[in-house]
């Protein structure tokens, strides 16, 4: 037998299409979210059944062609539609149904519908094509890392991630002033579109049934590590220089989705490529100082990492509220540097945690306190001179010798 699985459109019965229609009028049973099958027209005179879960609806279905009446009374086998909003095909749940049906010997046709994302297109006067799309339904969704690109970001909204939610996020990240449209309950009689900024919208409330779109945020993160130290606004805090920066970051192994704590941040040169490498993830920039907080707040909106957060206090107080790290960088410790990798260590006991020393005193309590708590201590000698011209010629001049001890769990 075959069962239809059918994009019934934005709402409005206008945008369902002609060919899903004579699927719902033709069907003996239709199964849909109860407020789909409550606004269906009503020459769908088939038996409507609310269910929202594939595995509700494939056992459904499989009862209504097993049951025994069924086969007495009809010479022909039900004709089954099952009705999803929008489009089959966008974040819909043929996506977990067609599986199911496929392992109970089930074919089923799909036909696609009219989704909110066309239609706020269309209101809009703007292509589609180009956006980036997520979903915010019923799903965790980071608002930050979605708008860090070159692409406008669709989200379609609902649950507790609503658009005042997802600008909620953009605003306490620093982008309170990205413009955002939301659409809401598009298609029906008081459909709205409002256009403004993620800080005015963070303080509104919207219709459940409501999709938002948000313009890219500028974002560096295509450059290679080890950025020119001439690029970082610098001020008179001290900045670990790009060599050294470099080869930190390549002791880290940073993954794209990993939290990661720099704590003695300065003015948030290390955080900066840190948030970069962890597009998908956050960076906590720890500094004790304010002016280095107002740097490390102004190098992340000039290079535009808003996944980096700044936190000003002192470590290890300061590292109290925050989540667990997948990876944690030391570049000044107060006097507090076994502390701090013992809160790390608390927090995540496979934290993979990297220290750079100048001096012989902070090397030694670096590889004492990763060696007592288990971790497995490697230690590189950095030693770097760039070349500076005198006269006619040029001279090697060598930089402070830096050492960067990377521990992780032994075994």
């Amino acid at each position: 037998m075959s069962v239809t699985l059918a994009g019934t459109g934005c709402g409005d019965l206008g945008t369902m299409t002609v060919e899903v229609r004579q699927a719902l009028q033709e069907a003996d049973l239709i199964i849909g979210a109860e407020r789909l099958l409550e606004g269906l027209p009503a020459d769908c005179a088939g038996k409507r059944v609310p269910a929202i879960y594939a595995a509700e609806i494939c056992s459904l279905i499989q009862e209504t062609v097993n049951h025994p009446e069924s086969a007495q009374k009809q010479a022909e086998e039900p004709r089954i539609c099952v009705a999803y909003s929008g489009d089959s095909g966008f974040y819909s749940g043929t996506r977990s149904l067609l599986p199911l049906l496929e392992e109970a010997g089930i074919q089923a046709r799909v036909m696609p519908g009219i989704s909110s994302i066309q239609v706020l297109s269309a209101r809009l006067g703007r292509p589609w094509q180009d956006w980036r799309l997520v979903s915010a339904h019923g799903t965790d969704c980071d608002a930050v890392t979605a708008v860090m690109g070159a692409q406008p970001v669709f989200f379609l909204t609902g649950g507790k991630l609503t658009p005042a939610e997802l600008c909620g996020q953009l605003k306490e990240a620093g982008l309170g002033d990205l413009q955002v449209s939301v659409g809401e309950r598009l298609t029906y009689e008081d459909e709205r579109i409002l256009t403004g900024s993620a800080a005015e919208f963070a303080e509104k409330s919207f219709a459940p049934l409501s999709v938002m779109l948000a313009e890219p945020a500028s974002w560096s993160g295509d450059l290679t590590p080890g950025i020119d130290d001439s690029e970082f606004i610098r001020g008179q805090v001290p900045m670990t220089k790009q060599d050294v920066r470099a080869a930190v970051l390549g002791h880290l192994q940073i993954r794209r989705t990993d939290r990661v704590w720099d704590v003695g941040a300065g003015t948030g040169s290390v955080s900066v490529e840190m948030a970069m490498k962890a597009s998908a993830g956050r960076v906590w920039a720890v500094e004790r100082g304010s002016e280095g907080c107002d740097l490390i707040r102004q190098n992340r909106e000039k290079f535009g990492v808003w996944n980096l957060i700044p936190v000003e206090g002192a470590a290890p107080e300061a590292l109290a509220d925050l989540p667990a790290p997948d990876r944690v960088f030391i570049g000044g410790s107060s006097g507090n540097l076994t502390e701090i990798i013992h809160a790390a260590l608390e927090k995540n006991p496979d934290a993979r945690i990297c220290v750079s020393a100048i001096v012989l005193e902070t090397l030694q309590e670096a590889v004492t306190a990763m060696d007592a708590a288990g971790l497995d201590p490697e230690i590189t000698h950095v030693s770097v001179s760039t070349a500076r011209k005198l006269g006619a010629k040029h001279m090697m001049m060598a930089g402070n010798p830096i050492y960067i001890i990377t521990g992780e769990r032994k075994g």
